[in-house]
């Protein structure tokens, strides 16, 4: 192992290095000699959601956290498992041909007819978005399929260790289940020969000999026998998870805060089976606007195109890095500032020359150890107001004022990231922004300070920058004794760009020019911006 970086990362508030030093010091010589297996979970029961995104990236930190501190002397596998042999529940509310698919409930994921009509199956169409999406970060990772896996036999010696536990693990799950549930618990869910369904019901005789269950079909109601070889059944979800574990030798896996106690019931019948329970690590739910979970099935929350047609997949990531263990709203409006601390987060990994805090910086993370010498020169707050007070959402309109602030030799070649952003923040602005935009009419005191701004800003060079200009800016609120003085930079918001709050207004007076600030404020205080 590479001593030098042990003892930087030893002590590394970065979580992501907290991770990988938990998992080595459970990892025994044996272990090391054989590849270290990550593993995140899938239900495609519903279209792939940012939280299915996060999960992997997170996983994707800490494998690559591990790698460092082992020097990469041990190796490493993710594994994107799918469990799309699960049943169809309930028809989720974001999909077409909804009443198509109700015959289907029931039905493993993989049997229900895509409602998209581009491939085999539902659980497949998931499968496929999921795999797109992953490809397109670049994540490095294995595919596996539960359809795959238990239909092929993969999993035949773990699910004999199963059936031969059947009543031990029957103990340990039942006193978590309702009186109904409990009655006709199994782990063991065999599928219906005649309909095809997933079924829930008391098995009646475990054949160990045979590998065969024996049960009263619900749809016959005849007593039925079947093996479960070769995807004839499939396990209850958390059987499902400790079998996986144990026939995939799973050394780490994160999930979700709701899952705590499943995680324990599930990594005790992970023993029952003479198996060891992965590494694990529990992070809390995102939240849609109204502060409820976000679900697959109910579609709520952001989608991963939706972030993407605003931001770049950094700042998703970068949302994804920070404070994993804290409850979070995912929603529209998070999306600048999350583009903006990137950004400054990306400028001081560059900046500074000590490793360990190269090594916390969220951005080494977030690309794996070499992030991009690429930067933006102006935030993502600042191109938002400057679409909105320019009333442009043309794209070469824009560059015509970035140019006036950083030089006549920026152009979109030689500033790719810049030219992306603007692109990004003409979108959201049209689609947030603008809808909810409110002017208002200054206050007397508030007209005054604006006049005497507009009149000290004009005596200023042309190339004044934005230091200066801020500073102006304050001084002007202090000399008109706003209490505090937020309520000045409130006043400039409100009346000059009908928002509540925006970036420091020196970098956008320097950037959208003080002429172009002068007549803002003359066509703000005659009311003619009231109007737009």
């Amino acid at each position: 192992m590479n001593k030098t970086i042990q003892n930087i990362t030893s002590e590394s508030k970065a979580w992501p290095f907290q991770e990988a030093s938990r998992l080595i010091d459970r990892l025994s010589e044996d272990d090391c000699s054989n590849t270290i297996i990550f593993q995140t979970g899938y239900g495609p029961s519903g279209l792939p959601h940012i939280g299915t995104f996060g999960e992997v990236a997170r996983t994707l930190m800490v494998q690559n956290a591990f790698k460092v501190i082992t020097d990469n002397k041990i190796k490493t596998k993710l594994i994107c498992f799918s469990d799309d042999m699960d049943a169809l529940r309930k028809v989720p509310e974001n999909i077409p041909n909804q009443d198509k698919m109700l015959p289907y409930i029931g039905m493993p994921l993989t049997k229900v007819p895509d409602p998209f009509g581009e491939y085999d199956s539902f659980g497949q169409h998931n499968n496929e978005r999921l795999k797109m999406f992953l490809n397109k970060f670049n994540f490095s990772y294995e595919f596996v399929s539960s359809t795959d896996y238990y239909t092929s036999g993969i999993f035949d010696e773990t699910l004999k260790l199963i059936l031969i536990n059947h009543d031990k693990i029957c103990s340990t799950v039942t006193p978590i289940l309702g009186k109904e549930r409990k009655a006709n618990y199994s782990p063991i869910l065999p599928i219906c020969p005649i309909t095809g369904e997933v079924l829930q019901v008391k098995i009646n005789e475990c054949d160990i000999k045979n590998n065969t269950i024996i049960f009263t079909n619900p749809n016959s109601k005849k007593e039925t026998e079947v093996s479960i070889l070769k995807g004839k059944c499939k396990l209850q979800w958390r059987a499902d998870w400790a079998m996986r574990w144990k026939a995939l030798k799973v050394n780490y896996e994160m999930s979700g805060k709701d899952l705590i106690d499943s995680v324990k019931i599930s990594s005790q019948i992970c023993r029952i089976i003479k198996g060891t329970p992965p590494e694990g690590f529990n992070y809390e739910l995102f939240l849609d606007e109204n502060g409820e979970k976000i679900s697959k099935s109910r579609g709520n929350g952001i989608s991963i195109e939706s972030w993407l047609k605003y931001a770049t997949q950094e700042s998703l990531s970068l949302f994804m890095f920070q404070s994993p263990r804290k409850a979070k709203r995912l929603y529209f409006d998070i999306i600048p500032k999350n583009v903006d601390d990137y950004n400054t987060h990306l400028i001081n990994y560059h900046k500074t020359k000590e490793e360990k805090e190269k090594f916390e910086n969220p951005v080494w993370h977030i690309h794996s150890g070499n992030p991009p010498k690429i930067e933006s020169t102006v935030s993502f707050s600042l191109l938002l107001n400057l679409v909105s007070a320019s009333n442009s959402e043309d794209k070469n309109t824009l560059w015509g004022f970035i140019k006036n602030y950083i030089g006549e030799s920026a152009n979109q070649e030689n500033n790719p990231l810049l030219d992306q952003m603007i692109e990004y923040a003409i979108s959201y602005f049209h689609d947030f922004v603008k809808p909810n935009k409110v002017y208002r009419l200054a206050t007397k005191i508030e007209e005054e300070a604006l006049i005497n701004l507009s009149k000290l800003i004009g005596e200023m060079d042309q190339n004044a920058d934005s230091e200066e200009i801020q500073t102006l800016i304050y001084q002007v609120g202090k000399d008109f004794s706003f209490e505090p003085l937020k309520d000045w930079f409130s006043a400039i918001y409100e009346v000059l760009l009908g928002l509540k709050q925006g970036p420091r207004f020196g970098s956008f007076v320097a950037i959208y020019g003080i002429k172009e600030t002068q007549k803002l404020i003359k066509d703000a205080l005659d009311g003619n911006l009231i109007t737009k």
